[in-house]
């Protein structure tokens, strides 16, 4: 049992955090020796309630639900020190509220220690997860742990912890570090209720050319990521961050990416609930990923300040938001994977479905399975569902989760970089819907060549015969028009102004008219078919050529360029004969035989 008349005592009966608590074994008293366990979770995002000692080496340790909300409990964060050497111990979580969760597919808790501050896992032989009839049948989380150093004080949590504290440490270095060349500007939104802020970091590095010059490119985009509505997601804020980091760099895909849109990252939406420990929750016990249609300045200030700018943005002349992607961790499913919408226009809804899947082409970890897209009445006051309701069309809203036991590859050692492979993911897709130009051939790396010390391979001596096409018969068609050269009467004709000799002397410069280049080589035979194929009945119509395809009458002469080659360039007249405009027949297509044929195409009769 724990003793309550200890200095070290929180005296808060179980309602906060442990803040050094020895737990004695029954009956001993004074001084706590070594082996009687301190427990302690009073810092920022700690979390242990209480602790009991039930046995001789095993402890039931209670959760601290959500401030002003028992209903959410899992996230634990806590401290043990005071060990003796090589003591075994059993831990017990006895009040978890979700019975669904990564512990039942092989997630282990993380410690660490003074001396080995890398976070480590438990292997999976020592952690067990089971429903216990000691516990009301509710889930148990049970795992074993050997204390090997005196001296060490071992922390044990869920995830990583990624607190206010390191955020705030991190953005006064990246700010410090840009001493002339300024690549982003930090702001404050607003003050959350515990007068924390609530940074916002914006990314503009496009020139003011090409601001005012908006024609051509339309709206200046802009890309806005949240992160961190949960205190639980530690993993979203290490993410974000790493995007944060590679955007910020001089790789040259984030270069491309400053330059041609605008990013506003809000990397802590919820710095009260983080700073408390709290699962989901903020301050008064409101989720905040539930409450973007109804949040006010008073009770919801982090979200308030968001919604204002998002739908300032959105209001502009200026700018038009693509993206709101809204970064969390999953604490029931493994892998990386993004929540979207459903919308009743089917080709929104397409435009919707590209960035997730060029996304899952760049994650190695991408669960498609996992993937989801509805318009749930449930989620109605989260992030995205506000967005694609509420902010225009063009407006792109998803939620990515990424789990809470870490984004690791199958093999179980290799981190997925997820940060960079959203920017990655960002490039491709404006190149698939060209907004930014495909890469230039000097920016693709080069083949690697063999060096020239490389002997070639040697060809093979065998050679292969090409064996002849084999000749297929051919026969021409039966048709045959004879007697072109026919002669029309002076008149009684509506052709009459056309004589059926005309004289071509140049070649044709005009692009509806082709083959120049052979009409010198062969004057005789191109020339003669372009004359036909320019001069078809077609295009003769009351006497004056067709003015649509061509602006010069026949028998004038034809306007070139007067470069002095053409001055001597050869002349050619030659005479071609226009057939006769034949008058309709009617052919019975179903009694016509390839032998009737010839006997068809003589009875045409001429005008």
């Amino acid at each position: 049992m724990a003793d309550s008349e200890s200095e070290d005592s929180d005296g808060e009966g179980g309602l906060g955090n442990v803040s050094r608590v020895i737990i004695r074994p029954p009956g001993v008293s004074g001084k706590a020796k070594r082996g009687h366990l301190c427990f302690d979770a009073a810092f920022e995002t700690g979390n242990l309630g209480k602790a009991e000692l039930i046995g001789e080496f095993e402890y039931d340790l209670y959760l601290r639900p959500d401030t002003c909300n028992p209903r959410f409990r899992f996230w634990f964060n806590f401290t043990v020190d005071n060990v003796k050497q090589d003591q075994r111990v059993i831990f017990n979580v006895v009040n978890m509220n979700k019975a669904r969760n990564l512990f039942n597919n092989n997630l282990t808790p993380l410690v660490k220690s003074s001396s080995r501050p890398k976070w480590q896992r438990l292997p999976k032989k020592h952690v067990y997860y089971y429903r216990s009839p000691v516990h009301q049948n509710h889930y148990i989380l049970s795992f074993a742990f050997s204390f090997d150093k005196e001296d060490d004080v071992y922390q044990f949590a869920v995830a990583p912890p990624y607190s206010y504290s390191r955020l705030q440490s991190y953005l006064n270095f990246i700010e410090n570090r840009q001493q002339n060349d300024k690549k982003f500007v930090r702001t404050s939104l607003a003050k959350s209720l515990q007068n924390r802020n609530i940074d916002l970091i914006t990314i503009d590095e496009i020139s003011c050319k090409s601001k005012s010059l908006r024609t051509e490119r339309s709206f200046i985009r802009v890309i806005v990521i949240l992160s961190r509505s949960y205190g639980n997601a530690s993993p979203a804020s290490y993410m974000c961050q790493g995007f944060l980091e590679f955007l910020l760099s001089t790789h040259k895909i984030a270069k491309i990416l400053r330059e041609n849109f605008v990013f506003k990252i809000v990397p802590m939406a919820n710095p009260d609930g983080v700073f408390l420990g709290n699962n989901r929750c903020n301050l008064i016990g409101q989720d905040t990923n539930r409450i973007w249609h109804v949040a006010n300045e008073f009770l919801h200030p982090e979200i308030y300040a968001i919604k204002n700018m998002l739908k300032e943005i959105d209001n502009s002349d200026i700018f038009q938001i693509d993206f709101v992607i809204d970064l969390h961790a999953h604490n029931s499913l493994h892998g990386c994977f993004i929540y979207g919408n459903t919308y009743e226009d089917v080709y929104r809804y397409e435009r919707h479905l590209v960035f997730p899947r060029l996304f899952a082409a760049h994650v190695k970890d991408f669960a498609a399975n996992n993937m989801m897209f509805n318009a749930d009445d449930k989620k109605v006051g989260s992030a995205r569902r506000f967005c694609c309701e509420r902010l225009s069309d063009t407006v792109n809203a998803y939620t990515l989760e990424i789990s809470l036991g870490g984004h690791y590859l199958k093999d179980g050692k290799t981190v997925a970089l997820c940060g960079r492979n959203l920017a990655r993911t960002l490039l491709h897709y404006y190149r698939f819907i060209n907004i930014l130009a495909e890469p230039l051939p000097t920016d693709v790396r080069a083949k690697k060549r063999r060096p020239r010390t490389h002997q070639a391979r040697s060809r093979s001596r065998q050679r292969y015969e090409v064996k002849p096409r084999p000749k297929t018969t051919r026969c021409s068609a039966p048709i045959s028009y004879t007697n072109l050269s026919i002669s029309y009467d002076s008149g009684g004709s509506s052709d009459e102004a056309f004589s059926p000799e005309r004289h071509y002397r140049y070649a044709p410069r005009s692009s509806h008219l082709s083959g120049y280049r052979s009409y010198y080589r062969n004057p005789s035979s191109s020339l003669l078919s372009q004359a036909q194929d320019q001069f078809t009945l077609l295009r003769i119509k009351s006497g004056k050529f067709d003015t649509l395809h061509c602006g010069y009458k026949i028998g004038s002469k034809i306007p070139t360029r007067s470069t002095p080659l053409e001055q001597n360039e050869p002349k050619f007249e030659v005479s071609i004969n226009i057939p006769p405009k034949p008058y309709l027949s009617i052919i019975d297509l179903n009694q016509l035989t390839r032998g009737s044929l010839n006997k068809k195409s003589n009875s045409f009769e001429y005008s």
